[in-house]
């Protein structure tokens, strides 16, 4: 009954609230667009030479663009097909100042926050003694990303959403200076009101608290003027890219980050957002799969200058003083002995840079493992690259495992993930599916020496298009719990053959594949 009452009082937000003008907006500018171009129908001779010169032009474009090829090829089909509006919708999405603007704040900002992460010479150095090709990739991701190497930082890792509020909670009523929280999703219920709580009286305690939530929230989940209530009660809000009705490609970059970080000296990151699912409290898909991890110590500094990137995006002529957060004084790890062995590189993505962090971290671990590679993820949308560096590791021996959920959350991104199942089975790698409900974890794991713990999917979505962030490990802790944490999972799942794969559905199996034509873009 709690749950039928909770899902009718969300469709009545959605019918009676924002999301309905939204949608009613973009409907409308849609129809505007739909009605200039059968005008243009009517000289029809006229029409399809224009149309046919203006997609040939627009697929030379597409085709030397330095994007993913199947991006590509995804939006070649519809430029071919319906020439004008492919090509307006691609033009459109191209040139659309929005994105340009977003990402020239950003670099600003990336700038301004650089000297606070400055890449640790003597630590680098150590990390070429032990392996070069792990310094390369240090020196790949302080370059390109951003992010620097980091050494003294004590890792713990979560295997169930539930323990990682456990941490959450107590870390928070902890703190003294600063609470920075930036989450994908936040729905009101347990685990949101007991946080809250928090947030209000640490505020009320003079603790500078911000809460960034991305504005798909304020669609379905929380008011669209819940900034304005959480500010009225001394916490600092605001939602990342709010939904609005304009046609806009900005609404198409969201911001799937997870970062908590507390007073400088301690971070949270993972797949686990701010909702009763996540911590088991309520079952929408069977038993909820998810992972977190904490870290203490100098690595802090990476989430704390990541989160203040994004933070100030929108503070235009008031950014913060930066070196105020940054916290080179760890007293905790040296009073519980806290170990603070390896390496720890924490680390963000943007769809906007035309650097795909995300997505070159995952590649590098497929192709310098040796013995294994072990993945938990959502979804698995992939493009030739990354189904290539897949099978290729699985042909030369490398044991490829990938955890995926068997009660999925969204129908079509299950079919759409079938339909790579028989080739990568039949190339080595072996899939399995979680039994008891649904896995959002994100991790990797490999030959016991890295792992990444952090909130990027094997989707199109989080590879290319979302605002992501993770922390990557080397001779940590943290590779162990990692691991020890899928070979329990896998007791829980069930292994899919090629038996498996031919029985499936065959009007889902039809469905998949085309859904792989237009997966870019969805």
């Amino acid at each position: 009954m709690k749950e039928w009452k909770r899902k009718l009082k969300s469709l009545v937000r959605i019918i009676f609230g924002r999301t309905m003008v939204v949608v009613l907006g973009l409907a409308l500018q849609v129809f505007f667009l739909v009605s200039a171009l059968s005008f243009f129908y009517d000289n029809f001779v006229y029409f399809s030479i224009a149309s046919a010169v203006l997609s040939a032009i627009v697929i030379i474009w597409i085709i030397n663009d330095n994007t993913n090829p199947y991006y590509k090829l995804a939006w070649i089909i519809p430029v071919t097909l319906i020439p004008v509006f492919g090509t307006i919708l691609y033009v459109f999405v191209k040139m659309e100042w929005g994105t340009h603007v977003m990402n020239k704040r950003i670099l600003k900002l990336i700038g301004e926050t650089s000297p606070f992460i400055e890449q640790d010479e003597k630590t680098l150095e150590e990390l070429s003694e032990i392996s070069t090709r792990e310094k390369n990739l240090a020196v790949y991701m302080r370059k390109y990303a951003g992010y620097p190497v980091w050494k003294n930082t004590y890792a713990e890792y979560y295997p169930l959403g539930e323990d990682a509020f456990e941490s959450m909670v107590r870390e928070l009523e902890n703190a003294k200076e600063f609470i920075f929280m930036e989450y994908f999703i936040v729905e009101r219920g347990e685990m949101w009101d007991t946080i809250l709580e928090i947030l209000i009286r640490k505020a009320g305690e003079g603790v500078d608290v911000r809460f960034m939530y991305d504005g798909m929230c304020s669609l379905v989940l929380v008011p669209y003027s819940y900034p304005k209530k959480l500010i009225a009660q001394g916490v600092k809000c605001k939602m990342f890219s709010p939904i609005k009705p304009v046609l806009s490609t900005v609404q198409n970059n969201r911001d799937h980050r997870k970062i908590l970080v507390v007073d400088g000296h301690t971070a949270f990151t993972g797949g686990v957002n701010l909702a009763d699912e996540y911590i088991n409290k309520c079952s929408r898909f069977g038993h909820w799969k998810d992972t977190a991890v904490m870290i203490k110590g100098e690595a802090v500094a990476g989430f704390t200058m990541m989160f203040l990137q994004n933070w100030n995006i929108t503070e235009y002529g008031c950014e913060d003083k930066y070196e105020k957060f940054i916290k080179t004084d760890f007293p905790e790890i040296a009073e519980k002995n806290l170990p603070t062995g390896g390496f720890v590189m924490p680390y963000g993505d943007s769809p906007l840079d035309n650097e795909n962090v995300g997505q070159n971290v995952y590649l590098d671990i497929l192709n310098r493992a040796e013995k294994y590679v072990h993945i938990m993820t959502p979804y698995l949308i992939l493009d030739n690259e990354m189904t290539s560096a897949l099978t290729y590791a699985a042909k030369r021996g490398v044991e490829v495992i990938i955890i995926m959920p068997h009660i999925p959350d969204k129908q079509y991104a299950y079919i759409l993930a079938r339909s790579y199942y028989k080739e990568l089975i039949s190339a080595g790698v072996k899939i399995y599916e979680y039994t008891p409900g649904f896995v959002h974890a994100k991790c990797f794991v490999s030959d016991g020496i890295r792992a990444v713990v952090g909130s990027i999917n094997l989707d199109y979505r989080s590879l290319f298009l979302h605002f992501e962030c993770a922390c990557y490990f080397y001779m940590n802790s943290v590779v162990r719990q990692v691991e020890d944490d899928v070979r329990k999972t896998l007791e829980k799942c069930v292994q899919i053959t090629v038996e498996d794969c031919k029985k499936y559905n065959v009007f889902k199996r039809i469905a998949g594949h085309i859904l792989r034509i237009i997966a870019p873009l969805m």
